[in-house]
């Protein structure tokens, strides 16, 4: 049996002296056999502002939940 996850992180890097902000997404199976996670690629979305950061962060979180993902460690207000 699989169980499917989603990691999805929002943070703050001084990249070149200038603070830049992104927001990483990673993608994982659980494999119960094998007691394994398996990670795919990650994407890594890069922003100029904390606000751009964050409305793309909050898209992603949405379509997330409305994929039936519910369990999460964060309020989904």
């Amino acid at each position: 049996m699989h169980q499917e996850f989603y990691e999805l992180f929002l943070h703050d890097s001084k990249s070149a002296g200038k603070l830049v902000y992104y927001v990483r997404e990673a993608h994982a199976l659980w494999s119960e056999i094998d007691g394994q996670i398996m990670w795919e690629e990650e994407q890594v979305q890069v922003f100029n502002t904390h606000e751009e950061a964050n409305k793309r962060y909050a898209e992603r979180r949405l379509t997330l939940a409305q994929q039936v993902f519910i369990h999460s460690d964060m309020d989904l207000h």
